[in-house]
């Protein structure tokens, strides 16, 4: 089977998603590039009953190049943030959190020091149709130098070099916004300096080399 282990993966961390409080159903998607070719989830099929054989493998271009099922409805997307970036894979999820942050503020401040990951605050896309070329075109402008952005009224979409780190992204991203979230309830919080938040990337950087 073409790109065997990418699937398995897909289908792994898939699986996470509903369990990890990110999703309900079959909301969200997730893709893995390997050269030319894009892995990517199939629309509406329960995570329960995904099996590497139902992952979609279609061209950076858009052409399908294997299908059982018809792919996400949000490949504009994966294929647009592919073409734009070096990202290696992408996760896409309604995660509560951050959703709920989307719908409000303009951007998620750097309410803990560990935002650096993310590349900085995390920026709200602004609303347009799930699966329109208009969606990836705002998701792409607020993604520039990020591996995270909000979708204004939908959801979360984090990068990543591999699934795994943009998995994690994902995680991290909606802790972020409950931290954020809770820590309105008791006041204005304390937010870390933009000179601090480089600090720290430079450090996780180095621990990272």
């Amino acid at each position: 089977m073409h790109l065997e282990a990418e699937r398995a993966l897909l289908v792994h961390h898939a699986g996470l998603l509903r369990p990890d409080g990110l999703v309900v159903g079959t909301a969200g998607n997730l893709s893995s590039r390997a050269g030319e070719i894009v892995a990517i989830t199939p629309s509406s099929v329960d995570y329960d009953e995904l099996e590497p054989g139902l992952i979609c493998l279609v061209g950076i271009d858009g052409e399908i190049v294997e299908a059982k099922r018809p792919p996400s409805s949000e490949l504009p997307m994966h294929l647009a943030v592919y073409r734009g970036t070096g990202a290696g894979a992408i996760v896409h999820t309604h995660a509560p959190y951050a959703t709920v942050l989307a719908a409000v503020v303009d951007e998620l401040p750097a309410i803990h020091y560990v935002i650096a990951d993310l590349g900085g605050p995390v920026r709200v896309a602004p609303y347009a149709t799930f699966g329109t070329d208009e969606l990836a075109e705002s998701v792409m402008e607020a993604l520039q130098g990020r591996t995270a952005v909000l979708l204004e009224s939908h959801g979360t979409l984090t990068i990543g070099d591999s699934l795994e780190e943009a998995y994690s992204r994902s995680v991290l991203l909606e802790w972020l916004a409950t931290l954020y979230y809770r820590a309105m309830l008791l006041g204005e919080p304390r937010l870390i300096e933009t000179d601090e938040v480089g600090r720290v990337a430079e450090r996780l950087r180095v621990l990272r080399a």
